[in-house]
């Protein structure tokens, strides 16, 4: 019960509200995934940054199971599998971002699409996590079921990733 595993990536590209970036954008999103891109809007307005309610402001696509393992450890090999201590929560949740998409192994530069980066976003969870978000019978989840910063930094050891 204590076996720690990912339950979703997600990458996130804040874009603007620039519609031929956003165009750029979901190419790149589609190029380095292979999935279906998520549009995100605004919802506060902020005056002095242009943001509205409705405004399409970024892009973003969740990745579970194997998928998600898989681009993770090529978003580590971007980042030279290192990642900072202060990059993890106390809920053992960690983010890192990559400056340019063509930092990721396999993906080449195109004049068309220019160069974008992105957030990952991992979120980690253990076995029996699952009582918190059911429909039916929801529960609290004990303190030992929870993941820890030390138990997520331990996992990414795992992988191979070190600690700057």
């Amino acid at each position: 019960m204590q076996k720690i595993s990912i339950e979703k990536v997600v990458i996130n590209m804040g874009v603007g509200s620039d519609a031929d970036k956003m165009k750029r954008g979901e190419q790149i999103m589609k190029l380095i995934t292979g999935r279906k891109v998520i549009k995100t809007h605004g919802k506060k307005r902020i005056p002095d940054w242009g943001v509205r309610p409705g405004v399409q402001l970024g892009l973003k696509i969740t990745l579970r199971g194997n998928k998600a393992m898989e681009f993770l450890k090529e978003a580590f090999k971007a980042k030279d599998n290192k990642i900072k201590a202060k990059s993890f929560d106390k809920e053992g949740n960690f983010g890192f971002g990559v400056r340019e998409h063509i930092e990721l192994p396999g993906i080449k530069y195109d004049p068309k699409l220019g160069i974008l980066g992105f957030d990952v976003l991992v979120t980690l969870k253990k076995i029996g996590y699952r009582v918190k978000v059911r429909k039916i019978k929801r529960k609290k989840i004990g303190k030992n079921q929870r993941v820890t910063k030390e138990e997520a930094i331990n996992f990414v050891k795992e992988i191979g990733v070190e600690l700057q």
